[in-house]
């Protein structure tokens, strides 16, 4: 107890208090410095139901809901403004809105000074919903981890920051191939993340050799498969809108996808068999390779399941939208989820590659380690 109320964590504490105060207060009077205009649901009233079938039979029911809401910001901040709203039973592209709700709205074009504002509603003003998802999120891993996790959010912030810098350059620069960029972005995600959080030192040079061979490998196996295979199966009708090859972007999500589980995988591992040797130095190479290989088939399938869940939950939205309108199981299935499995092996491909390759390089730098004066 008397750590926890040390001078530097009380000065780390208010700090940190003070910043998610303010920030509340800034995003619930932020609305100046949006170019587009803000208002906030005064009034609701249902004005309308209508019944609907459409050709697969499927009843529905759209709702009209006439709403009264105050402008926020701009020249006509203060006023009312009138608003219509539609909204279905499924709620899969519309949202009912309630008193309080803040949204974005466009203005209608009115010459007429004396009569009442219209408009109609673009979207939802989320901001402040974010910022508390947010900073439930430092405070979890700042309470959980302490300055590792205080390293990891850190890292986490300049991740994103390269991330955002290389999609930026890819978008306003045509001859640069996005493997490359993201290829270059993830080398420089592995060497930042693991030497903030673990430090300058075999462990991390281990872990980061391990995560970076492993990805680039699992890469270089599925651009192999699809070659061998013509890449039947494959649906890229989600990307449909884009301009640019979907194949090239799809390889790109593949890299960046994988990295995350084979840099868990890389540092399990190295930091468990460093771990052993710091409590034993003396301990055998053999004995080093059986606990490497246990811990190593301990986290293969639990890692390969957190993989195929993440990628598999975000098809859920778009298959029960597809369902709901009379789609078939298997054309459902294939739309959906074709990229989403194939994403999936690919990184359970180099979660499986990355657990021979962390116990070697991890040896290596134990060996290299032994063999210092």
């Amino acid at each position: 107890m008397k750590q926890l109320f040390t001078k530097k964590n009380i000065i780390i504490y208010s700090i940190l208090a003070v910043c998610f105060i303010g920030s509340l207060l800034f995003v619930h009077n932020n609305y100046s410095f949006y170019d587009r205009t803000i208002v906030k649901v005064v009034e609701t009233n249902l004005e309308d139901i209508t019944e609907i079938s459409d050709m697969h039979q499927n009843e529905d029911q759209i709702y009209t809901q006439s709403i009264t809401a105050e402008i926020k910001n701009g020249e006509e901040k203060g006023q009312l403004i009138q608003l219509t709203n539609k909204y279905s039973d499924s709620a899969a592209i519309d949202n009912e809105y309630k008193a309080g709700k803040e949204l974005f709205v466009k203005l209608d074009a009115n010459p007429d000074s004396n009569s009442e504002l219209t408009g109609s509603i673009k979207d939802i003003k989320r901001d402040k919903y974010l910022l508390i998802i947010t900073w439930l999120f430092i405070f979890t891993l700042l309470i959980v981890g302490k300055r590792q996790g205080f390293y990891a959010l850190i890292s986490l912030v300049i991740s994103a920051i390269i991330l955002a810098i290389a999609i930026e350059v890819y978008v306003n620069t045509a001859n640069i191939s996005l493997l490359v960029i993201c290829g270059i972005s993830i080398i420089l995600f592995t060497i930042i993340s693991l030497l903030l959080v673990n430090g300058f030192n075999e462990k991390s040079y281990a872990a980061i050799l391990a995560t970076l061979l492993g990805t680039f490998l699992s890469l270089l196996i599925t651009y192999l498969v699809m070659l061998f295979t013509s890449e039947q199966g494959l649906r890229y009708e989600e990307m449909q809108f884009l301009t640019r090859p979907p194949q090239l972007i799809f390889m790109a999500g593949l890299l960046i996808g994988a990295l995350g589980a084979v840099m868990d995988v890389a540092i399990t591992i190295s930091s468990s068999l460093f771990g052993l040797y710091e409590k034993d130095n003396n301990i055998s190479i053999k004995a080093l390779k059986k606990s490497g290989l246990d811990i190593g088939r301990d986290i293969m399938g639990t890692m390969t399941n957190i993989l195929f869940f993440a990628y598999i939950s975000g098809s859920i939205p778009m298959m029960l939208l597809y369902l709901r309108n009379g789609s078939n199981l298997s054309f459902t299935f294939s739309m959906n989820l074709s990229l989403e499995l194939a994403r999936a092996l690919s990184g359970g491909i180099g979660i499986v590659l990355t657990i021979p390759i962390g116990l070697y390089t991890t040896i290596y730098f134990i060996n290299k380690k032994r063999s210092k004066p």
